[in-house]
């Protein structure tokens, strides 16, 4: 693939699948990218190169920022830790009975939010550090994503689940998803209406949180990631979504190996990018818009393939606002 300004390889990818990117809270500087390879990676994007890496027992599954020096990471050691990314010093802050699958911190309420294959959410306080409080979900947790001070579920049996993380005493919410396939992924729309979800079946579904009738007749799904070969069409999973801060537009990746990005309120495809080497693991936005990152990973769709399936990159995009913004 052709390397230009507008998109790079980063240097020093990890050496097994990626599971997670994600950018600085300020700009599009510095990317986390957590990997079954047992390690966090810090890189610099604008010199594509790794600046320190910290390792887990066991494959790290999810990570995100606190702020711009402190990063949060759970996996299948079942351990959350918080990492100073300035004193390379790391501290654990407790541990779920199952993989940790989700870690996001909630500014709002200064806390890191995590969900488990052991049916739970838990929320952690960073400064003491312990944990506050354990809400049983019913299933695995799959997926989830901030809302502002919601926190929206997707777990096994294709359940969502709508939190207010001020008051966790039950759901606000429950719901099914509209999809008939497995939860893949689900983001939050950045003006707080409501959620894209996608499945393992080629699917993205756009659902708003008011429970109005008028506004839940604006829900709907589409199909993607989807290639027709010689009258057949082959249908891929949906791994990953991110928003676009400033125009609420979403791109998807999907096991197709394509980046799609996508206007959901006026329901129309903004673009696709070139197919890229393997599939779509995981897509992050920059929180001004200027960059996404790309990780490619072979995820074991078509279970052990004869060629190289070593390929583990990610990749950074400049994008444009033809790229990115309603028309």
């Amino acid at each position: 693939m052709v390397e230009s300004r507008t998109e790079f390889k980063l240097k020093n990818p990890p050496e097994d699948g990626i599971s997670s990117v994600q950018f600085g809270p300020n700009a599009a500087k510095f990317l986390l990218v957590s990997s079954w390879d047992c390690t966090v990676r810090l890189y610099d994007v604008e010199s594509t190169t790794m600046r320190l890496k910290y390792v887990h027992a066991m494959p790290v599954l999810d990570v995100c920022f606190q702020d711009a020096v402190h990063s949060f990471s759970g996996g299948l050691d079942q351990t959350l830790k918080m990492f100073d990314l300035n004193s390379s010093g790391e501290s654990v802050l407790g541990t779920h009975d199952g993989a940790i699958r989700t870690v996001d911190y909630c500014s709002e309420i200064n806390a890191v939010v995590t969900g488990s294959w052991d049916h739970t959410i838990k929320t952690w306080d960073p400064r003491a550090p312990r944990c506050t409080g354990t809400y049983q979900q019913q299933e695995r947790v799959y997926t989830a994503s901030l809302c502002g001070e919601l926190l929206v579920v997707g777990t096994a049996g294709r359940k969502v689940l709508v939190w207010d993380l001020r008051n966790m005493g039950v759901p606000t919410q429950r719901r099914e998803s509209s999809l008939k396939y497995q939860t893949r992924c689900i983001r939050c729309f950045p003006n707080k209406q409501g959620y894209a979800l996608s499945s393992i079946e080629g699917r993205v579904a756009v659902e708003y949180l008011d429970a109005d009738p008028e506004v839940q007749k604006k829900k709907y799904a589409f199909k993607c990631h989807r290639i027709k070969e010689s009258g057949i069409e082959k249908i891929y999973p949906v791994n990953a979504i991110s928003f676009h801060n400033q125009y609420n537009t979403f791109a998807t990746g999907g096991s197709d190996g394509y980046v799609n990005v996508w206007d959901g309120f006026n329901k129309k495809r903004l673009c696709q990018f070139h197919p890229y080497p393997t599939s779509v693991a995981s897509l992050c936005f920059s929180s001004d818009g200027s960059a996404l990152a790309i990780a490619c990973s072979y995820l074991y769709e078509q279970e052990e393939k004869v060629e190289s399936t070593s390929d583990n990159n990610v990749f950074i995009r400049y994008v444009t606002d033809q790229e990115t913004k309603p028309k």
